[in-house]
């Protein structure tokens, strides 16, 4: 991405920052790190970080280690890199100091408790004591909706894993298990120059097909039995997310009905969901149209959810916490249905929010008219 993006970036979230009593900002979450600064680092466990950003109305400051230096500099032309010498509590009051800083803003979602705790007994010890203060999801608000370059990674994203599933789909034979079909499909994602997969592959057969979140097993792929592949792949550090519901021949008369529900309401949804429309509202259409067709308690989740640096971001769409839907805003709508023992159907399409409606990022065509 050009500089100029992230300059933008920056200006706007000053410009929020100057409407709280925050006067610097302490960005630890690794989308909202790179969202902010294009530094591509992740973080390899959830007590292991490659750095944060210090960002006040004058100073743009990223700390790391000597691991992450040189990438640093490189990626985050608009920001200062720092190398620790010290452990981070340590370093961190001097250049509270220099920004002058009195209210530190972070993210909760992001903070461990012990860092928190070893951070605020830091800064209460020296001269000018800071006060900590949640950020409230700032930044997780401006990356609701995308901007145009990001539309475009996504797209392509989408583009590349439509075409890995549907060759895929086509290969799929009984007798295949679950974990050799995951693996392949994240081979293939690297072979042709994804940055990785968004998530572990879903390789669900059979019984397995009802866990929403199943792990690929060694479990033989059947005829005629519901197989759901749940995929998603990064480029540019953005993700996309898609489900098919296959079978192998003819569907047993129960899944037929089933499918031909799921993909009803995962239509009649899609046609809701428009600029100025509350994001409860498409949720609400797929729910009543699954308990028309007695299967109300055998869809849990909710109907999708945002997607961007992240795979799960806001704007949920589900049945609480309504937002209203913006243009430029990329979310799923995958409706389900799961019976316990037997097997379940769900089918994900990825769509940015346009003038007149969604607009399908995920091109992979198998679906089924039963």
């Amino acid at each position: 991405m050009k500089k100029s993006v992230f300059r933008n970036r920056l200006t706007r979230l000053r410009k929020r920052l100057a409407e709280t009593s925050i006067d610097t900002a302490w960005i630890l979450q690794p989308e909202n790190r790179r969202y902010l600064s294009g530094f591509q680092a992740e973080d390899g466990q959830l007590n292991e970080s490659s750095g944060s950003l210090l960002i006040s109305q004058r100073a743009a400051i990223l700390i790391t280690d000597s691991r992450y230096t040189t990438e640093a500099q490189k990626e985050a032309r608009d920001f200062q890199v720092i190398t620790l010498k010290k452990e981070f509590e340590e370093s961190l009051p001097p250049l509270l100091r220099r920004l002058a800083t009195k209210t530190l803003g972070f993210e909760e979602e992001s903070l461990s408790w012990g860092l928190h705790r070893r951070i605020d007994r830091s800064i209460k010890r020296t001269s000018r004591p800071v006060k900590l203060m949640p950020l409230k999801g700032e930044v997780d608000k401006m990356r609701v909706v995308k901007e145009s370059s990001e539309i475009d990674a996504m797209e392509a994203s989408a583009h590349l894993m439509s075409k890995i599933l549907e060759e895929v789909i086509t290969g799929l034979k009984p007798g295949q298990k679950e974990r050799d079909i995951a693996w392949k499909i994240e081979g293939m994602a690297r072979e042709a120059g994804a940055e990785g997969v968004a998530f572990p592959p879903i390789v669900a057969s059979g019984p397995h097909s009802a866990l929403p979140h199943a792990v690929p097993t060694d479990r033989k792929l059947r005829s005629r039995e519901p197989i759901i592949l749940d995929v998603g792949l990064k480029l540019e550090g953005y993700c996309c997310d898609m489900t098919r519901t296959i079978f192998l021949g003819a569907p047993v008369r129960t899944f037929n009905r089933i499918y031909r529900t799921v993909r009803q309401a995962q239509l009649a949804a899609l046609e809701k969901i428009l600029p100025g429309i509350e994001s409860t509202y498409p949720d609400s259409i797929a729910r009543g149209l699954i308990k028309e067709s007695g299967f109300g308690e055998y869809f849990g989740h909710s109907l999708g959810h945002g997607v961007g640096l992240a795979t799960h971001e806001n704007p949920r769409l589900g049945p609480r916490k309504p937002e209203t839907l913006r243009e430029g805003m990329v979310v799923t709508v995958e409706p389900g249905i799961y019976i316990p023992g037997q097997g379940g159907v769900r089918l994900e399409e990825m769509v940015v929010i346009e003038r007149d409606g969604p607009r399908i990022l995920t091109k992979e065509p198998h679906f089924y008219e039963f």
